[in-house]
């Protein structure tokens, strides 16, 4: 459990670093551009390596347990998870609407695996995740951050492109990406809890 929160407070706590603006520009003040970025990468990359190990490697600590629908209501809700995250990076109308779609697909992630995970690591990790998102979106909001595409617009080419990449990941992820690399099949966990 130690290196789960560990590792959130490396990788969030480098996440949040650009919403306390004073504190980043004294960092890229004092490390240049480059020095930022390569510190922001290594701290974010660690923890990442320690949440995925320990979340691999925690204790089971129940605290509610989830009924057996709610299996379908995250597969539901995270179907457009994947078409924000492909409209992230693509300008489309679903970005302009959105907004800030990566901070939208991360809170519904995160929501969508706290009705499945009942255990004390994974409210910690989703419920992390979903703490960060939110507080995130109202910074950007404060900063007026455009996020990767800037202020570039889309049409419906980016909506059906966005929409087609984000499904095509979904069935991937649905049909064999979740077992790759979480090590829990999906498909087999809907049977046993239907």
């Amino acid at each position: 459990m130690l290196l789960l929160v560990l590792g959130l407070i490396l990788f969030l706590g480098a996440h949040l670093v650009p919403t306390l603006r004073g504190y980043r520009d004294g960092l890229l003040k004092q490390l240049g551009e480059n020095g930022y970025k390569g510190l922001f990468s290594l701290v974010s990359l660690l923890g990442l390596v320690l949440i995925i190990w320990g979340f691999a490697h925690r204790d089971y600590v129940p605290i509610w347990s989830p009924p057996g629908f709610m299996k379908h209501i995250t597969f539901l809700l995270m179907l457009p998870v994947f078409i924000l995250l492909a409209a992230a990076y693509i300008p489309s109308n679903i970005h302009t609407l959105a907004k800030h779609p990566m901070l939208l697909a991360i809170k519904l992630w995160a929501f969508a695996h706290l009705l499945v995970n009942g255990d004390l690591a994974g409210i910690l990790l989703f419920g992390s995740f979903l703490a960060y998102a939110v507080v995130d979106r109202i910074s950007v909001k404060r900063r007026a951050a455009l996020g990767p595409l800037g202020t570039r617009q889309g049409g419906i080419g980016g909506d059906i492109a966005a929409v087609v990449i984000g499904l095509a990941v979904y069935a991937f992820m649905l049909l064999y990406g979740h077992q790759w690399l979480i090590g829990i099949p999906l498909l087999s966990s809907v049977a046993i809890a239907s």
